[in-house]
């Protein structure tokens, strides 16, 4: 029997696991009821919303625990719903007797993102805004937080919805045309019409290039570290990380698989991925490594060639240089081993993808660090920038854009209104895609099965 809307529901809320408090939250009509049916305290139905309640948890005459009851009274709600949060010890026994107790009085156990996909029902945010709660509780680091809090107070949507106002009207005013087609009258002016999808064009663009970034923002800055085998790319790993993550020898071709980890830059997630030395083997081992480091490099962000002051000639490197160049990815020669030579190379110190380090001693990771920060191109992000991080908007955004372009070609070709009608609906259905406006059980289902129980 599939579950329903009105049903009152229940979920663990915080982590599983042992813990000093778990929080229960419960979402319906009747949560206030169910709740009751075990809770040993004042009398909630009493009681007003936004107000919290001290008393024990029965099961029959025994004492399960002592617990405090959150109310949260229709519509003042998350959900818009009644809602009860219940805060017990943390205690895995003592929360699954909790959730037993809750259900055996008429509750169900809530589906994966349950919660928020009522407050998306209830009209509390768009589908947009709900994705938004997802990338909130999964944002690892400040930018992240920052985009994915920006979404979900409507950055996004405000945008989709000004763009999507601009086009109804033309498409009312076109589908009228229809109504009086014998008449030849014409109440949206095609040229308007033509000048306002350029500009709202102008901001499809620049919404689809944000994705790049949004990406970047949301799973962080793959930077792979690549160079021939003793050059000191471990170290170096080691050395940005703090920690002895790889393992370094004098040995040549230690490093035969991908070693990543991550590190925070002022507050943005950058995955450093450490490879094998770049050369010719017959270790049919080592030569998958090599092979993986070239796979790396072409799903990179950002490339670190790492070489060796003390052996690599000038001449070697302007080549590397060059074959980096026509990679057409962001890059940084690294100078590595600065210890051991007198002194450097003025064509490299003048050179700004260029930067000397002492792997061995950290001598000049914090510039190396600036210079990461600097390529990897995160000065284009303010907080407050409406950044494209969903895939599913982007695709939905495209589709807007390919669909806008028709009509315009439309325009051009002077085709009947009946098609340029049909064109300027696929457009606005691209956009509400992405607020909701335009959805269907399916979708829901596979966006909200992506959230956690309980939110």
């Amino acid at each position: 029997m599939r579950n329903s809307h009105s049903d009152t529901i229940v979920a663990l809320a915080t982590a599983p696991g042992v813990g000093a408090i778990a929080v229960i939250r419960l979402s319906g009509d009747r949560c206030v009821e169910v709740v009751s049916g075990v809770f040993q305290g004042k009398d909630l139905s009493k009681q007003e919303s936004h107000t919290i309640h001290f008393g024990n948890i029965m099961d029959g005459d025994h004492v399960v625990d002592e617990v405090l009851i959150s109310l949260f009274i229709a519509p003042h709600s998350f959900t818009k719903e009644n809602s009860v949060e219940l805060s017990c010890h943390g205690s895995p026994y003592i929360v699954n007797r909790i959730i037993q107790l809750l259900v055996n009085k008429g509750a169900r156990l809530a589906e994966p993102g349950e919660f928020t996909q009522r407050a998306y029902l209830n009209g509390r945010f768009d589908l947009a805004q709900a994705e938004a709660v997802a990338d909130l509780i999964a944002s690892e680091n400040e930018a992240a937080h920052a985009t994915a809090l920006n979404q979900m107070r409507g950055g996004i949507s405000n945008e989709i919805k000004n763009l999507r106002e601009k086009l109804v009207h033309f498409a009312s005013m076109i589908e009228l045309e229809l109504d009086f087609s014998e008449e030849d009258v014409e109440f949206a002016s095609r040229q308007e019409l033509k000048t306002l999808i350029e500009k709202i064009d102008v901001v499809l663009v620049q919404l689809i290039d944000s994705f790049q970034l949004g990406n970047v923002i949301k799973n962080g800055v793959p930077v792979v570290i690549v160079g021939k085998p003793n050059a000191g790319k471990s170290t170096l790993l080691n050395a940005l990380l703090e920690e002895e993550k790889a393992i370094v020898s004098d040995i040549a071709g230690t490093t035969r698989d991908i070693i990543e980890d991550e590190l925070n830059i002022r507050g943005v997630k950058f995955r450093f991925i450490d490879t094998a030395g770049l050369r010719e083997t017959k270790d049919q081992i080592e030569a998958i490594g090599v092979e993986r480091a070239e796979q790396k490099m072409q799903e990179s962000s950002l490339i670190m060639y790492l070489f060796d002051l003390s052996t690599e000639s000038l001449a070697t490197i302007q080549s590397t240089e060059q074959t980096l160049i026509n990679k057409g990815k962001p890059y940084i020669l690294v100078g590595n081993k600065l210890d051991k030579v007198e002194t450097e190379e003025s064509i490299l110190q003048s050179n700004e993808h260029y930067v000397s380090i002492s792997a061995k001693s950290k001598s000049g990771v914090d510039q190396l660090k600036e210079l990461i920060w600097s390529k990897s191109q995160m000065d284009n992000f303010q907080p407050g920038n409406v950044v494209v991080t969903n895939a599913r908007h982007y695709q939905s955004l495209v589709n807007t854009q390919n669909s806008l372009h028709d009509v315009l070609r439309g325009i051009d070709n002077q085709i009947t209104n009946d098609f340029l009608a049909q064109d300027i609906r696929h457009a606005l259905h691209f956009l509400g895609e992405i607020t909701g406006e335009i959805t269907t059980d399916d979708l829901l289902a596979n966006i909200f099965s992506k959230f956690c129980i309980g939110k």
